[in-house]
């Protein structure tokens, strides 16, 4: 336990106040950032900052030339806190939260120790990636001289939190306001790769499956992960042709840089994985696919498909869609599969049945076409009961292509 101080004691809700050591611990060890206050010249000053503990030291790193660092024996106050809902009373007064913060006062001492700075500098990392300072290239010692790393002891600290629900008061219990409480978890969505990577994603980050950027590989086509690199072999497959784009919500690109941002924003989008297609008898790029995944509801749409014309009516597609479908029913066992497709959009509609997907109906003005108009579109979808007899169908088409 904590010893309270002056600064550590609440003077009201004190039955939020803890002086727990571990709980305080684990609710640094959760936070991967913190807030670090301290004076300057008689004026206040606050650092959003990374944080790491190592048994009852927390550190902090920054330049050597920021002002805390430069300022050594530094009294300053560190918080850290995690929202865990929003509470929503009857009443104004009663509006609040969930929270779990530590507060710890002190005062902090630079760590000089080479040995010691790349130690914590090494945990820092591991921190934002468990296993991180593994697969990634150390400090050199011009960076290491060029960072400051201060220690705080955590001697001086407090916990406040709040868990539970409602509190309204007995009087308000009967009007009719809606009331209860809005959880605000924080989610990892899937990684976005930096412009230029080509080394597959540790394994180590936590993803699900379901978020993995996998690369399948077939007869006549090869999925892999779309990539910033794949500007120009795209551009070369599919753009400047608006037969292509024709029923494609998104207009014709008409240069490799419009190619460039219709990339960057396929990759921006949470739990979207797009794949470049690329023909494995030429290596050739053939065109693009993706798949929106809801991990939730084990299930997955397939869409956003666009193959350059030399590539058409080639079985491309179609084994595409059949390793698409063995991935999702195989190895993230997905219940349901689907497609949406513009209602005008016929050769599309006929290649998604020929999968053997049913026709489920159509969602009017759900979407928008690439001149702004309202489309409609027609939803298929194969269930995971339906999926070996299509599975059993598409292999056997394949062999006749």
């Amino acid at each position: 336990m904590f010893a309270q101080t002056e600064r550590t004691t609440a003077l009201r809700m004190r039955d939020r106040m803890h002086y727990d050591r571990d709980l305080a611990y684990a609710i640094i060890d959760e936070a991967w950032h913190c807030t670090l206050s301290f004076v300057v010249n008689g004026e206040p000053r606050a650092l959003p900052t990374l944080v790491v503990r190592i048994d009852d030291t927390v550190y902090f790193h920054g330049s050597t030339g920021s002002r805390p660092y430069l300022m050594p024996g530094l009294a300053v106050c560190m918080t850290v806190t995690h929202l865990d809902a929003l509470i929503l009373a009857r009443s104004q007064f009663h509006h609040s939260a969930n929270y779990r913060s530590v507060v710890a006062h002190g005062v902090t001492v630079p760590v000089v120790d080479p040995a010691r700075k790349l130690a914590v500098l090494a945990a820092l990392v591991d921190k934002i990636a468990d296993g991180r300072s593994e697969q990634s290239r150390p400090p050199t010692a011009k960076e290491l001289a060029q960072t400051a790393v201060l220690a705080l002891k955590l001697d001086e600290v407090s916990v406040r939190a709040r868990t539970g629900g409602v509190n309204d008061d007995e009087e308000d219990l009967g009007l009719p306001y809606w009331a209860g409480v809005l959880p605000t978890p924080v989610t990892k969505l899937a990684p976005i790769p930096a412009p230029g990577v080509e080394a597959r994603m540790p394994g180590n980050l936590g993803v699900s499956r379901w978020q993995e950027r996998v690369t399948l590989r077939g007869d006549h086509v090869i999925l892999e992960p779309l990539r910033d690199s794949h500007v120009d072999e795209l551009f070369a497959a599919i753009g400047d042709d608006d037969v292509v784009w024709q029923h494609i919500p998104v207009p014709c690109p008409k240069t490799p840089a419009e190619v460039a941002g219709y990339i960057s924003g396929w990759l921006a989008t949470p739990n979207r994985l797009t794949f470049l297609q690329r023909s494995a008898r030429t290596g050739d790029a053939a065109g693009v696919t993706s798949i929106l995944v809801e991990e939730g509801t084990q299930t997955l749409e397939i869409g956003g498909t666009i193959i350059g014309r030399k590539h058409w009516r080639t079985g491309l597609n179609t084994e595409a869609k059949l390793m698409l479908l063995e991935h999702a029913f195989g190895n993230l066992k997905a219940r349901r599969v689907s497609w949406q497709t513009d209602v005008l959009n016929l050769r599309s509609q006929a290649a998604i049945e020929r999968l053997g997907a049913v026709r489920e109906g159509v969602l009017r003005a759900n979407r928008n076409r690439n001149d702004g108009t309202a489309r409609d579109s027609v939803i298929y979808s194969i269930v995971a009961a339906e999926w070996p007899n299509a599975q059993s169908a598409l292999r056997a088409k394949l062999r006749q292509d």
